[in-house]
């Protein structure tokens, strides 16, 4: 009997033994999140990387805007070494005189929100012909019912009109722009391009419908098309918005501290 439970026991010790070798084995193949890369070893990437990670924007804009700052960089590290200092030192040196990232990031956001926001009033722009076209030619086939069409052009034109005129030009020298345009470009941009796809899909249902089916599905096209140009622009100055309110708000106590 004795014989019986201690072998008993020595398979509950092994197989317990086994399983917790198992668990073992199994944890360490568990797949742990990557961390995050080093830092590039030239304090002048790893500075304009880390601003760039910060700011959303144009990709255009962004890109000249960090190596604008980058040049400068340069040329900061080039008077440092012209003076006497090893390249390295004059580097970190360079980059401790623009400041940190976050005293510097807030006035990139905000031109780069700017610059998208003109952006947005471009596609804006670009959307009020085909809107006029789809207008014409769905009003010839359902007449008043087209009336939002022309609301939704009018509405796309001055928003580019007003965004244009306060973002470049003589009256951008003169005025600084408004804090609120962006939200309000960013969300009218939203508000067009919505209406824009509810005119696509109603003109759509409405040729399947009656005999102007012809002059209704390229109006609905035209509509589709103008919510495609505008929705995607509309969408990218939204998420701008976030980050400059987010440093905005960081911007007092990272130049107190």
């Amino acid at each position: 009997m004795s014989d019986g439970s201690d072998s008993s026991d020595s398979s509950d010790k092994s197989g317990g033994n086994d399983m917790r070798d198992r668990c073992d084995t199994g944890g360490s193949n568990r797949q742990h999140p990557h961390p995050h890369p080093p830092p590039h070893p030239d304090p002048l990437v790893a500075y304009t990387e880390a601003l760039g990670a910060a700011l959303l924007g144009p990709a255009r804009a962004k890109t000249r805007m960090l190596a604008e700052i980058h040049d400068g960089l340069l040329d900061a590290t080039d008077a440092y070494v012209q003076e006497g200092l090893p390249r390295t030192e004059a580097a970190h040196r360079a980059v401790r005189d623009f400041g940190p990232v976050a005293v510097l990031a807030p006035e990139c956001q905000r031109e780069l929100t700017v610059a998208q926001t003109r952006h947005t009033a471009c596609a804006a722009a670009l959307c009020a012909p085909f809107l006029l076209v789809c207008w014409a030619l769905a009003r010839t086939a359902v007449g008043p019912s087209a009336a939002p069409l022309a609301l939704l052009a009018t509405v796309s034109t001055l928003l580019a009109s007003f965004t244009l005129a306060t973002t470049g030009g003589v009256l951008a020298r003169r005025f600084p722009v408004p804090r609120a345009l962006p939200r309000m470009v960013a969300w009218t941009g939203t508000g067009a391009s919505v209406g824009m796809a509810v005119a696509a899909l109603a003109l759509a249902c409405t040729a399947f419908m009656t005999a102007q089916w012809p002059l209704l599905a390229p109006a609905g096209a035209l509509a589709a098309v103008s919510h495609a140009v505008l929705s995607t622009s509309a969408r990218v100055s939204r998420r701008c918005l976030a980050p400059a309110a987010a440093l905005s708000e960081r911007e007092p106590g990272s130049l107190t501290g």
